[in-house]
């Protein structure tokens, strides 16, 4: 495994160990289909919610919680009709988009951030 997808699931671990503390119940991880990849797809109480993770190093770089793009969040529209194509309707609560950034500081522990219904 290479260092970026190493970083990218050690991101995604993180991200689930904060998703499921906050109570929610992880369905799948890197859910895959024809158009592309779901990082973690989860029950929120009566609601499906579809979870975009941005792992980064400290750094110059784009922060985690900047890089969901207008294009990306169609995308996680898209990805998330086709898993309710495939595993069902919508639950009662419908389905929402959340992301989770993470940032990796060259010491300390790491920064997880969670935010709902980003689209």
């Amino acid at each position: 495994m290479d260092a970026r997808r190493a970083l990218g699931r050690y991101g995604e671990d993180l991200a689930v160990r904060r998703l499921t503390e906050a109570g929610m119940r992880v369905l799948a991880r890197n859910w895959r289909c024809r158009e592309g990849e779901i990082d973690v797809v989860a029950h929120d109480r009566d609601a499906l919610v579809v979870c975009e993770v941005k792992t980064r190093r400290a750094g110059p770089y784009q922060h985690p919680m900047a890089a969901l793009t207008a294009a990306k969040a169609e995308r996680l529209r898209r990805l998330a009709g086709r898993w309710l194509e495939r595993y069902g309707g919508p639950p009662p609560g419908g389905v929402r988009i959340d992301l989770v950034g993470v940032v990796l500081p060259e010491r300390g522990a790491p920064e997880v951030q969670h935010v709902k219904g980003v689209a």
